[in-house]
């Protein structure tokens, strides 16, 4: 993929996220200045280069994850895991909204010692009792191999618009989010 003429390569950085369905998590990142790419696809479990049937089916170990490659001049690790925290239910430990099971959980990835101080930090912040006074579910994890997901899951919100928009409707996630977060963030995540 070439990269946009702004982006400099010597800025470029790598985070990856796991927020439950990556359909719903590849807009908030794409749209935000200083992203370059967003690849959606596997991480964290045992298997080589996974199927979406084989992660879904919850035996891989792996989480629907969505790797971001960003320019650190242009946006900090900072502000992508504030557009992380406020897309996901970061009290749930079972899953993301209607989608259930340890392969659509929350976690962090970390790929550098920077970003795990970060990622710690920016849990503790949200684990202060006045936020939510409950656990927060998200793990923050050491980056492991990343699999791309099969081509049809990559940008679905912009190759299938409708299907996606029904799909989050249908899933609560922006009712969730907009309980959790306050309204202003739910719609302006939906294209």
């Amino acid at each position: 993929m070439a990269l946009p003429a702004l982006a400099d390569e010597t800025n470029l950085a790598t985070a990856t996220f796991a927020g439950g369905c990556f359909w719903c998590m590849e807009h908030p990142f794409d749209q935000l200045p200083g992203v370059v790419s967003t690849t959606a696809g596997y991480t964290g479990g045992e298997l080589e280069s996974p199927s979406y049937w084989q992660v879904s089916s919850g035996t891989t170990g792996h989480l629907e994850s969505m790797q971001v490659v960003y320019d650190s001049a242009q946006v900090d690790y900072e502000t992508l895991l504030d557009i992380f925290w406020h897309n996901i239910d970061p009290l749930d430990a079972g899953g993301q909204f209607c989608d259930r099971g340890e392969q659509y959980r929350s976690a962090i990835f970390y790929h550098t010692e920077a970003q795990r101080r970060a990622a710690v930090a920016a849990k503790a912040a949200l684990a202060a009792p006045e936020r939510f006074n409950q656990p927060i579910a998200t793990e923050v994890l050491p980056a492991q191999p990343f699999y791309p997901a099969e081509d049809y899951h990559q940008n679905y919100y912009v190759t299938h618009p409708v299907r996606y928009r029904v799909y989050r409707f249908g899933c609560g996630r922006d009712r969730r989010l907009a309980e959790l977060w306050g309204n202003d963030t739910a719609t302006a995540l939906t294209p």
